[in-house]
């Protein structure tokens, strides 16, 4: 098994958010990918494979500790740095087509900067209102001032979540979660910078495991892709903008979003920190 260690958002040596990627994985026992993962460890892993659909260049499992997901934001721009180091080729010079659960995912290089990769926001599968039921439960889990909650929406594009917008990036910074919750909880927080901060907004995601842990996730791709498009149907950005992640747990996660009409890109800078490979089974 040809395998890589990816830093995906960084902004300095082991700033990112890591993913695990395991080429070649056609040669693999399926039923082996979910303990290949947990051995990993990491939040995700992805097993590349051949593709099935004529346009894209290869397909990703990604699985988590706990389950496998039809999309992630950060495994997919891992899974595509991954690929092109152990030397994929493109069919298109411009763009990598990646195959997962959530069909095809355009993935645009940067032509001045081999490491920052960009994709395309697949649409939303539940959007729209939350009920105020739900919206307790995020404000009992999380500690937060019901008061201080500007908007609240479901923003889910395969791993599910709820998005929170906050009144200021100083109180989604200041949150305190309980360290345990009962049930499933997925919930992203954002909030904004003041006028003329180099980062424009802030973002935290929380979410509860397998043993109920409440964990918070260091850079989140799939959640600043859903929150991106949520803050620009509400109209409360243009253009673009950079955001932040895992400022409270020790990371440096840095996010460009980019809209281009009706599409929204998120993008970071990827590198490869560690390669090799090993046997299975």
């Amino acid at each position: 098994m040809r395998f890589s260690m990816v830093d995906v958002f960084v902004n300095g040596p082991f700033s990112g958010n890591p993913v695990a990627v395991a080429l070649d994985a056609d040669e693999m026992d399926p039923a082996l990918f979910p303990q290949i993962t947990q051995w990993f460890n990491f939040s995700e892993t992805t097993f590349l494979l051949k593709p099935t659909h004529p346009e894209a260049d290869y397909r990703a499992r990604i699985f988590t500790l706990e389950r496998e997901m039809p999309f992630a934001g950060h495994p997919t721009l891992g899974s595509c740095q991954a690929w092109l180091s152990a030397g994929g080729k493109p069919k298109r010079e411009d763009v990598v087509v990646q195959e997962c659960g959530a069909g095809l995912v355009e993935i645009r290089r940067d032509a001045s900067d081999p490491h920052l990769l960009s994709f395309k926001a697949p649409p939303l599968i539940k959007s729209g209102p939350v009920d105020e039921a739900e919206l307790d439960e995020i404000v009992a889990a999380l500690g937060i001032d019901r008061a201080r909650i500007v908007a609240a929406s479901w923003a889910d594009n395969g791993p599910g979540g709820i998005a929170s917008l906050r009144d200021s990036a100083e109180t989604v910074l200041k949150v305190q979660p309980t360290r345990h919750y009962p049930r499933r909880l997925d919930v992203g927080l954002v909030g904004p910078h003041p006028m003329g901060h180099e980062i424009n907004y802030e973002l935290r995601a929380f979410f509860s495991d397998q043993h109920g842990a409440l964990l918070e996730d260091p850079v989140t791709g799939s959640l600043n892709a859903s929150v991106a498009q949520w803050l620009k149907s509400m109209g409360r950005v243009e253009g673009g903008y950079r955001a932040a992640q895992g400022t409270c747990i020790g990371r440096e996660g840095r996010i460009e979003i980019e809209f281009r009409g009706d599409e929204t890109w998120v993008g970071g800078h990827v590198k490869t920190v560690f390669s090799g490979s090993g046997s299975v089974g």
